[in-house]
């Protein structure tokens, strides 16, 4: 039997079309009533096919009577009718840039930005310095920086990283971490709170080599050693730390359930023995001295309240690290920092990059250094030209969104090109340089803006009473073209006859230099994970190094020194 509305459910359907249509100023839409209808009568949404056209009916009436009546009509219909409609709705505020952050007070909020430590900063770290940097600027709280460096085999610490981190982090900041935490430096904490598990219960340490615990994990059941007494775990706990046991002879564990539904959660190991004799801490103070070191979820949890954090900002992928540590925290008696995620973000032309690889290849010599052109990381970004505001801005505008995301790096470029525009200076680079001669009437002081839109910067003078000038070689092969800021020219062979001197006709613009305010230069350019060094002539100029400039017709470059520069983008 088909469903038909009665006349109280047509009456509601007239009524949210008249109250969208007052919110709307006469322009009701079908959809948001549909929405509203839906959110507030959940018997309805089965019937969709048939409420559809009755409501783009009584949308089409209300927008109707106001356009016929005014707005007012329907509010007078409705105050008679359906009074609570005219209820003022609450509206959300649009809000530009980084959601809400849940539960903040302001001046009370601390994030924390952890990078290990085993390289400088990559184009992914930017996310996270971004992010937890703009938050603590908004609700005036803090932003520490914290190394966690307590795996000295597998990321073994880059020693100056630790100096070259906090610089890169207030360069892309704007202003320096409130507080720096060096992690291998907290160990006492963290041998503090696991002494304090394993005498109060919910720790234990585990022998058990990780093929037989895993087995135990698998199936459900709990390992022999979880039985262990205080006093016994102690014990054990001494033969960690005083050399008695070697790496993969005991472990502590946090007690959790080993019924959890997610096998990752069960009874989860907190700290292992690692053999800093062959493998010390890079840190002259650290060194040798701990034999037992935190894994990362139990040193980061403890150490983030220990700083008093109170939001963290993490990968989706880290979920599960989110759910251990709040077990932990159960144990403890701590309230967790309220959490959100993010989904990765993959850049096209990049592909797959780790910090441990990218220093391997440095090692090796594949890559000159950090700052490599074609490497993500933050000096190689900076080398090029990138600005701190240009990163700024890409990783807030992407926002935080548990949703995988894949761009280009034109999306990063655009940034910078609103940035770096304005007050890059134009310089002309003659790749593939042809000598050609010019013939005719023409003036020999030739003069070209240094910048289009600022004629306050002055005029770039040419002398050309040489009658020699440089064009590029592919510029070579058109008949007719004009010089930029000069005058039309026609080709033949070596040889470029004036026309005019106004610009009379669409023929394509080429930049070009006179033979006489020239320097011999190479362009440095990142290209397909190889580097091309381009040779050619850089017109005559006085910028120092640093300088942002923009090369006629190829892009925006940087001047590394009085004949080098470094691609930029287009």
């Amino acid at each position: 039997m088909t469903w038909t509305p009665d006349e109280e459910t047509l009456a509601s359907f007239r009524y949210l079309a008249l109250q969208n249509a007052i919110e709307y100023e006469g322009k009701a839409a079908p959809g948001s009533v549909i929405g509203r209808l839906m959110g507030s009568r959940s018997d309805l949404r089965e019937h969709g096919k048939i409420i559809s056209p009755l409501i783009a009916k009584a949308v089409a009436e209300a927008n109707q009577m106001a356009a016929d009546q005014g707005i007012a009509a329907l509010q007078a219909l409705l105050e008679t009718e359906a009074p609570h409609l005219l209820e003022k709705r609450e509206k959300k505020e649009r809000r530009e840039g980084l959601p809400e952050l849940k539960n903040a007070v302001k001046g009370k909020v601390v994030l924390r930005f952890a990078p290990n430590p085993n390289g400088p900063l990559s184009f992914g770290h930017a996310r996270g310095i971004v992010i937890n940097g703009n938050y603590a600027k908004e609700w005036d709280g803090k932003l520490i920086l914290r190394f966690d460096d307590t795996d000295t085999v597998v990321k073994p610490p880059l020693p100056e990283a630790y100096q070259q981190i906090p610089e890169e982090a207030e360069w892309l900041l704007g202003f320096k971490p409130h507080r720096i935490v060096i992690a291998s430096e907290q160990m006492p904490h963290y041998y503090e709170h696991a002494m304090l598990m394993l005498k109060k219960g919910f720790g234990y340490v585990c022998q058990c080599s990780g093929e037989n615990f895993k087995e135990f994990r698998v199936s459900k059941t709990e390992c022999p050693c979880r039985k262990n007494n205080v006093n016994l775990n102690l014990e054990l706990w001494t033969k960690m730390t005083d050399g008695t046991f070697v790496p993969g002879d005991a472990v502590v564990r946090v007690k959790t359930a080993m019924d959890l539904k997610n096998p990752a959660l069960r009874d989860w190991p907190a700290l292992r023995i690692q053999n800093t004799a062959e493998h010390p801490h890079p840190r002259k103070s650290i060194g040798s001295k701990y034999r037992v070191w935190p894994l990362l979820d139990f040193q980061s949890a403890v150490e983030d309240k220990i700083q008093g954090v109170t939001h963290i900002i993490r990968g989706k992928d880290l979920m599960d690290s989110t759910r251990k540590q709040v077990l932990l925290y159960e144990h403890f008696g701590w309230t967790y920092p309220e959490t959100l995620y993010w989904g990765r973000v993959k850049v096209h032309e990049w592909g797959g990059f780790s910090t441990s690889q990218m220093r391997r290849d440095i090692e090796a010599g594949l890559f000159t250094g950090w700052d490599d052109p074609r490497l993500p990381t933050l000096a190689a970004l900076r080398n090029r030209g990138i600005t701190a505001n240009a990163l700024r801005d890409f990783w807030v505008e992407l926002g935080v969104t548990q949703k995988d995301i894949s761009v280009p790096l034109s999306t990063l470029y655009s940034h910078n090109t609103k940035i770096i525009d304005d007050a890059a200076p134009r310089l002309a680079f003659i790749r593939q340089p042809e000598n050609i001669k010019i013939e005719g009437e023409y003036p020999n002081d030739i003069k070209v803006e240094v910048h289009p839109n600022h004629a306050s910067r002055g005029m770039r003078e040419f002398d050309v009473s040489s009658k020699m000038i440089w064009i590029e070689q592919e510029d070579l092969m058109k008949s007719e073209v004009r010089l930029k800021g000069f005058a039309n020219i026609e080709i033949t062979g070596k040889t470029a006859r004036v026309g005019s001197i106004e610009r009379n006709d669409r023929r394509p613009i080429i930049h070009w230099l006179p033979e006489s305010s020239t320097t011999n230069a190479t362009l440095l350019m990142a290209e397909d994970g190889e580097m091309q060094h381009i040779e050619g002539k850089l017109e005559s100029h006085s910028y120092p190094e640093g300088t942002m400039v923009q090369l006629e017709r190829i892009g925006y470059a940087r001047i590394i020194d009085s004949s080098t520069l470094i691609f930029t983008h287009s």
